[in-house]
């Protein structure tokens, strides 16, 4: 069994058998860990984030995503925050959610390209906890919750319109394959915010949304660093799919969170801080994420960006044992 990138992609996330796993980087490297490797034998001829994975023979994943403001005018505040009650906002309001929210170029080669399977796309949206940060900033974000509640629902109220139109926009030329809701709302310690206030403020607008995107047969993840074993839970119960990049360094654990959410599509979580540590290291990390990998609806791929202190050798190791992990998960999945 040979599959595409596609059909591997959604036979995985609908937990269905495979004939490998994908070998990815859903992030893109950080800036300064390619600085280190154009000194270490990646040609400076190769560059952008589609011809370096093809460089070095990764699946591609190929992502777009959505700025929700363009061409903002000066602030009236010496802080530099965008918002601070509604006045703001309504001066603020005509400079964002733009149309169209970008040219429809790239779309039209994405509705060519997947018909031959060999990428998989996928967007990225602004979610209802990031989106009103930047425009309050933290501390007055976490705020706002108790003191502009009003002005909360509103910025999330057009923002899930306008995600609506996006979406609704996009089916009509290529819809992708999957996507995330940026949002951050989690440190090492947990969620920053209570369930109460997810569900008032969060849960009413992803419930409008997440549908719509399902109609198009998108599967929807959410993106938040940190530790977000508990509020998986509650983008669950709001309607998503998954999460990601599970950061190993939060105290997530991929067995603990498939026990407590066994249908749920995750991807990431491999810890990269054992890239750099030797081949032993990377076994063992592999060997760890294995037994979950092999029951499909998990997409191991650095926790996040692979970053400066991995060199060139290092990752090359890296992606040998990935793709050899990778076979071995397909056979465990057939057995």
């Amino acid at each position: 069994m040979s599959m595409t990138q596609r059909e591997r992609f959604h036979a995985i996330a609908r937990f269905q058998p495979f004939d490998r796993l994908p070998v990815i980087e859903w992030a893109t490297w950080w800036n300064k860990t390619i600085e280190r490797w154009r000194g270490e034998g990646l040609p400076r001829t190769i560059d952008g984030t589609v011809p370096i994975a093809e460089y070095f023979g990764l699946d591609v994943y190929e992502q777009h995503w959505f700025r929700m403001r363009r061409n903002l005018p000066p602030t009236p505040h010496k802080d530099g925050v965008l918002v601070k009650n509604s006045d703001d906002y309504e001066r603020l309001r005509p400079h964002l959610y733009p149309w169209p929210p970008c040219e429809p170029a790239k779309f039209e080669r994405w509705k060519q390209e997947r018909e031959a399977g060999a990428k998989v796309f996928w967007i990225t949206l602004e979610g209802f906890f990031w989106f009103p940060r930047t425009l309050f900033g933290i501390e007055a974000h976490l705020t706002a919750f108790y003191d502009e509640p009003e002005l909360m629902h509103r910025i999330n109220a057009d923002l899930a319109d306008y995600h609506i139109r996006i979406v609704e926009w996009l089916g009509k030329i290529c819809a992708p394959d999957f996507m995330t809701f940026a949002e951050d709302m989690s440190y090492n310690h947990g969620s920053m915010i209570a369930k109460p206030m997810f569900d008032e403020f969060m849960k009413p607008y992803y419930q409008r949304v997440v549908p719509r995107l399902k109609e198009h047969g998108v599967v929807t993840l959410v993106d938040s660093d940190g530790d977000i074993t508990k509020p998986v839970g509650w983008f669950q119960e709001a309607g998503l799919e998954g999460a990601l990049p599970l950061e190993r360094q939060a105290g997530v654990d991929i067995a603990k969170l498939r026990a407590l959410y066994p249908r749920m599509v995750f991807m990431g979580h491999y810890d990269k801080m054992a890239m750099d540590k030797g081949e032993a290291a990377l076994r063992a990390e592999f060997e760890r994420l294995l037994p979950t990998a092999a029951h499909g609806g998990f997409f191991p791929s650095v926790d996040h960006q692979t970053p400066p202190g991995v060199s060139y050798e290092q990752y090359q190791c890296y992606l040998r044992l990935f793709r050899e992990y990778a076979r071995s998960a397909g056979t465990l999945t057939r057995a």
